[in-house]
């Protein structure tokens, strides 16, 4: 039986990983780190870590997760105040200081995942273990995208590939062929609300415009896959947007019966786009 050890920040993402890879009979540890993960990954095996314990991380991973690994969820900058480090995290001291001194998402990422490499650990993405999370192609709900929101979400997809270059363009907000917004370091949910402030002040009723997402062209996908969930639906319907489309195989959707859900309710359309297809736009 395979095992695999699950290093887990906060959010869904971890627990959703765990019950997939064990509905396959997968064995699972997860490495809780303290003050992010969910208390509820208690009905797996588990260990909990500080940031700081990086050799107590290390050997549970190596022996509990047969030195196989999924990174998954967020992690807040820590307070170095209150880490506690343990003797690995001294030993590793040169390869953290690369990571703080690490330019831009994707190198940090990058140098994270080549962090656990270098420790002995085989590092696998998150739609690797768990593909039933990842957005099939076609609509996934029972509300479709019209014609103009294939061309805004067309649109959408052909500025995130020219954006790519800049670490930056992972979602985009168009609609009737006009470019509303461009994700940057603030995120998904914060870029809505500044399409919301937008349309609040040119008087905008018509729900109208695609919520355009997927991964960048050389993104680290084994520790940053792009994802949606029912915030994010709630998110769009309240910008006054018709739909979200997003790169099929390329993005996890996270609670998606309760996602698509609230889509429905709200006539939201949630279409997963091939990338083969977006780049025709």
């Amino acid at each position: 039986m395979m095992r695999i050890g699950i290093l887990a920040g906060g959010g869904r993402l971890p627990l959703m990983i765990a019950e997939s890879a064990a509905a396959r009979g997968t064995g699972v540890h997860i490495v809780a780190i303290r003050g992010e993960a969910d208390p509820e990954i208690a009905r797996f095996p588990h260990t909990w870590v500080n940031l700081g314990q990086i050799g107590r991380m290390l050997a549970t991973l190596r022996r509990e997760g047969g030195e196989q690994l999924v990174i998954a969820g967020g992690v807040r900058r820590p307070d170095f105040w209150h880490v506690r480090p343990d003797a690995g995290f001294f030993a590793s001291l040169p390869q953290i200081f690369g990571l703080v001194a690490a330019g831009g998402d994707d190198s940090v990422l990058t140098r994270v995942v080549r962090f656990f490499e270098q420790k002995g650990l085989q590092v696998w993405g998150a739609h690797e273990i768990a593909p039933d999370l990842l957005a099939d192609a076609g609509d996934l709900g029972q509300t479709g995208l019209n014609e103009q929101g294939r061309r805004d979400a067309s649109i959408g997809f052909a500025v995130r590939r020219r954006l790519a270059r800049l670490d930056a363009g992972q979602s985009v907000v168009v609609a009737d062929g006009r470019v509303l917004a461009i994700e940057g370091a603030e995120g998904t949910d914060r870029m809505l609300e500044r399409v919301l402030d937008l349309r609040d002040r040119e008087g905008v009723d018509e729900r109208q415009g695609v919520l355009a997402k997927g991964p960048k062209p050389g993104q680290e996908l084994r520790i940053d896959m792009p994802v949606i969930g029912p915030r994010t639906v709630d998110s769009v319907v309240a910008a006054g947007l018709a739909g979200i489309a997003v790169e099929s195989n390329g993005v996890l959707v996270l609670d998606r019966e309760e996602t698509l859900r609230r889509a429905d309710a709200n006539a939201c359309a949630v279409h997963g786009l091939a990338a083969t297809l977006s780049a025709r736009g």
